[in-house]
């Protein structure tokens, strides 16, 4: 998630699509075409964790007609921020401002999900209410991870230990993340399981190192997700929710003993809630970066065996590779999340084969609207 140097791409040659351009239905929705707009942490909210207008103007540039937005990741209770300046979805105010984007999109034809998040252990004592340490499955050091506070990227505070309790109480707050969603008028929302957040911190070894039900196991350390996804369902009914899962992450000092093992196994218990689809960042993205030019996405390849409904795969593609993998039936859907901030207008350039806008890394994350609402649409260029 830390910025880096300025970073421009150079424009990237781009092939007529098909089947990225066929409508599709996931779930209860269906859709006109398969480019997703990934969740992309943009961190633009300025009091209270208050969705903006400037926000959004965002998120209408860059919706279309029949298609999917997934909302950046929204925090669901208080002690779950770890970036200054991102979204919530536990206060009735913070509704409010989704309602409003939740419009402009509708306004536009598209469809949004938002996505609910809790970051674990993945935060500092200057995030967390009154002061106090950040909740994780385990006590583990990650001392090279960076979060965002008012005082700019800091190393993560050293976590306490989750009690039932505070398990318990989270997984009520993602129910009534969902709630507020639901009543804010979007089409779905995704449950945030990937990319080193609480989700994923209870799922793999390297940082879930408990005894209790909730450890041990691959079936005790799964429990927390499917408990947050019967909550999350009991709101929406499955075929309107969607979880993102992230095989062999690494980002956030993640690691597993057996991630095949382990994520065959929460692919295969998630088919009991018959979701909208199964989100699966491929293991060549570390955070917003891609650790592996040009190789072959394989996780929803091996999934896809297993999950009984439809994929989302994101992870680096470009539109020939993403029309490459719907093609070959392993994905149903494609995320882009550089260049959808790069292009308000990217479902457009790939489908009539136009250049793309390099992104600059530099402008991700916090800020005003440079670098967010200013990238230029084709016509204007």
């Amino acid at each position: 998630m830390k910025n880096s140097a300025s970073e421009q791409t150079a424009n990237t040659p781009v092939v007529a699509q098909n089947k990225l351009f066929a409508p599709v239905q996931i779930g209860a929705n269906r859709f006109n075409h398969r480019v997703v707009m990934a969740p992309l942490t943009r961190m633009r909210t300025i009091k209270d964790n208050i969705p903006t207008d400037l926000m959004a103007q965002y998120y209408s540039q860059r919706a279309t007609d029949g298609g999917l937005i997934i909302s950046e990741a929204t925090v669901v209770s208080p002690n779950g921020h770890g970036y200054y300046g991102a979204p919530g979805i536990y206060t009735d105010e913070q509704a409010e401002g989704w309602k409003k984007i939740v419009a402009a999109v509708h306004e536009k034809g598209g469809k949004i999900f938002l996505q609910l998040w809790h970051v674990g252990r993945q935060s500092h004592v200057d995030l967390q209410p009154d002061g106090g340490l950040p909740v994780g499955p385990s006590v583990v050091p990650h001392p090279d991870d960076l979060v965002y506070t008012p005082g700019g990227w800091v190393p993560a505070t050293l976590n306490r230990e989750a009690t039932i309790t505070d398990i318990q109480n989270i997984i009520a707050d993602f129910k009534s993340g969902a709630e507020r969603a639901l009543a804010a008028g979007f089409d779905g929302v995704e449950i945030h399981g990937a990319n080193g957040y609480l989700v994923d911190q209870f799922l793999q070894d390297g940082t879930n190192k408990r005894t209790d039900e909730y450890g041990g196991s691959i079936e005790n350390r799964t429990r927390f997700l499917l408990e947050v996804t019967e909550a999350v369902a009991s709101v929406w009914g499955g075929d309107k929710v969607g979880v993102r899962l992230a095989p062999s992450g690494v980002f956030g000092s993640m690691s597993d003993t057996d991630p095949n093992a382990l994520f065959s196994y929460a692919a295969e218990q998630l088919n009991r809630f018959g979701l909208a689809y199964l989100h699966v960042v491929e293991p060549r993205i570390n955070g917003s970066y891609e650790i592996a030019d040009g190789l072959e996405p394989v996780a929803s390849k091996q999934l896809r065996t297993i999950f009984k409904g439809a994929i989302i795969s994101a992870g680096g593609f470009l539109p020939d590779t993403a029309e490459e993998i719907v093609d070959k039936g392993d994905a149903d859907m494609v995320a882009f999340g550089r260049y959808f901030i790069a292009n308000p207008d990217l479902v457009k350039r790939i489908k009539e084969n136009l250049p793309l806008n390099a992104y600059n890394r530099d402008t991700f994350y916090g800020g005003d609207e440079r670098g967010y609402i200013d990238y230029p649409f084709y016509n204007n260029n």
